[in-house]
């Protein structure tokens, strides 16, 4: 959840916002966001779930280079900042599935605009 917090200083006409996520506060909206989905393969993983539910491994494949452990952490922070939801069956071997919650989908605009940014780059 994302706490806002509006500080006025008396005799100054300063208002400061202040925002809260996960205990850590911010000054800048888009520093949260990219605090969210930024770094180098959290905006990938991300990106990745836009088309629906995905399995650990089959995020692996896509993600050519990136390791278990570093998956592993990722889809953690992105489940922690609600942006990605995890199911996990209770079935053997083990299946876990990942996807992007209503409140990571409401991202996937400001995405879709990197996304086409981007691709001006094509070579």
């Amino acid at each position: 959840m994302i706490k806002i917090t509006v500080t006025f200083a008396e005799n100054n006409w300063i208002i400061m916002k202040r925002y809260e996520l996960d205990g850590t506060f911010y000054y800048c909206p888009v520093d949260l966001t990219l605090s969210v989905i930024g770094g180098r393969w959290k905006s990938l993983v991300f990106w990745n779930l836009r088309n629906g539910t995905k399995r650990f491994g089959e995020i692996k494949k896509i993600l050519v280079g990136i390791n278990d452990k570093m998956l592993t952490q990722v889809l953690r922070e992105l489940e922690k900042s609600g942006v990605v939801s995890r199911k996990v069956y209770e079935v053997i071997p083990p299946k876990v599935e990942y996807s992007l919650t209503e409140e990571g989908k409401k991202l996937l605009p400001v995405m879709q605009l990197m996304s086409d940014w981007g691709e001006k780059f094509e070579v």
